[in-house]
């Protein structure tokens, strides 16, 4: 009987997974141990070694396919098996003998049914994706799916209504039933509404009821020099990590009620103490304290007193609330070459600076590589992005869901500022902090900016 390789739960919390590259082809010879394929889960890419040595005899899904952990990817077995009852379009069961009939277990033959591509004009989705359209007027034949046999997932609806105009779901109606693009229809104060989709329809036919005027021949030009020819424009597949990134992106902009406060802290005592740091620590750890390392421990502890800012939404059985963590593990935002990632130090309150500093480098190394474990990018509470170092002052970051905030550092720069009365030469930094308004108030939330702020120009305070 043919074994089954399915997708592994590569982390704690990890629901499902995209899968990069096929190291092998269909026929090709297994080893036990041996890679695989390569599975990207949750921006970390990590190689999955077959568990049973054979033939691989069939791909179930390739390159591409975002799926849920444990379903099934490919068969294994020896050569000539048959294997046409999870395959799509096999052998119908009636034309099997009957003991392969009666040998044949019913998980492959439920699988199969699964598989099997829907009948023209049925859409498969998810529970949540059809609720997500209801609420928000959108047909589900509008929307490509990605899910295991083109499943329609939430976040295909979430992706479609990024990609579109803010509009009623009454001009979304209007507008699909007559082919219009709503792209190309202006709507009042960024919203187009069902009038303006009327008035729209109703253009073409007034301007074709208009006389025309005549036309006049010109003669023909002089012949021009052909104009040079354009290059193509560079396309970068939105699939993979940045496929990822862009649904996460727009999934955040489109569910959350994001605000973003900004403040200037003086930042001179916060450098001062970081050169002592490198000068009293670079022997022991090999590498110099950074400011992400210093800003992690502020972020845990301004989080440990103020708990309504390490919390998330929780929505279960039609029911939503807000769900104050007890942990608090801080993500720091990292520029890889594949593109964002966010690593997260588990109980940064709890952790030494000595600790968070050799945990954070393990980890931004590995994210770097390439090779960050499925749970080395889970469970943040809270995320830093500091974009100081390309000399960016203040900006609006997007909230990493499903936390509640995230906190953007800008550069710390040499400014003019008034000190108990005098004007003196300080070292200054913005801080910008985006919260979900559903989860936070602006009030609480400024408290909460500004106790980052004072453990910034006090850091002394980290020790109290």
């Amino acid at each position: 009987m043919a074994y089954e390789v399915i997708l592994p739960k590569l982390g704690e919390t990890l629901e499902e997974g995209t899968i990069l590259e096929w190291y092998k082809k269909e026929g090709d010879s297994v080893k036990r141990g041996e890679p695989l394929f390569q599975v990207e889960s949750y921006k970390a890419a990590q190689d999955v070694e077959a568990s049973r040595s054979g033939t691989l005899l069939k791909i179930l899904h390739g390159a591409g396919s975002n799926l849920p952990v444990l379903t099934v990817l490919a068969l294994i077995g020896e050569p000539g098996e048959d294997i046409s009852s999870y395959v799509p379009g096999g052998a119908p069961a009636a034309a099997q003998p009957a003991e392969a009939k009666a040998a044949a277990p019913a998980e492959p033959m439920a699988a199969a049914a699964e598989a099997t591509p829907a009948a023209p004009g049925r859409l498969f989705a998810s529970p949540r994706a059809r609720k997500r359209a209801a609420e928000e007027g959108v047909e589900l034949q509008w929307v490509t799916g990605t899910g295991p046999e083109g499943r329609i997932e939430e976040r295909d609806v979430l992706s479609w209504l990024a990609s579109q105009p803010k509009a009623t779901p009454l001009a979304r109606k209007l507008a699909a039933e007559a082919g219009l693009d709503l792209r190309t229809i202006a709507g009042v104060e960024g919203r187009i509404e069902a009038a303006d989709v009327e008035r729209a329809l109703a253009a073409p036919s007034q301007m074709a009821a208009k006389p025309q005027p005549a036309v006049t021949v010109q003669p023909p030009a002089a012949a021009q020099p052909a104009a040079a020819p354009v290059a193509p424009a560079a396309a970068v597949p939105l699939t993979g990590l940045r496929g990822i990134i862009a649904r996460r992106m727009a999934g955040s902009h489109l569910t959350t009620a994001p605000v973003t406060l900004t403040m200037e802290a003086d930042a001179t005592t916060l450098v001062a103490v970081r050169e002592e740091l490198k000068a009293a620590l670079a022997q022991e750890l090999g590498f110099n304290i950074g400011y992400n390392d210093l800003l992690v421990k502020v972020a845990a502890k301004a989080l440990r007193e103020f708990p309504y800012m390490n919390a998330r939404l929780v929505e279960e059985g039609g029911k939503a609330e807000i769900r104050q963590l007890p942990e608090v593990h801080v993500g720091v935002a990292v520029d890889a070459e594949r593109g964002l990632l966010v690593p997260v130090i588990r109980n940064a309150d709890a952790r030494t600076l000595r600790e968070v500093a050799v945990e954070l480098r393990a980890l931004v190394q590995r994210a770097r590589e390439g090779k960050s474990l499925a749970d080395d990018l889970l469970g943040g509470t809270f995320t830093i992005t500091n974009l100081g170092m390309y000399e960016v002052d203040a900006f609006t970051p997007i909230i990493n869901q499903p936390e509640a905030a995230i906190l953007g550092v800008g550069r710390i720069a040499q400014r003019p500022a008034v000190v108990d009365g005098q004007l003196a030469i300080r070292s200054m930094m913005w801080l910008s902090l985006t919260f979900d308004h559903r989860l936070v108030d602006g009030a609480p939330a400024a408290r909460f900016m500004q106790r980052i702020k004072q453990l910034v120009e006090k850091p002394m305070l980290l020790l109290a």
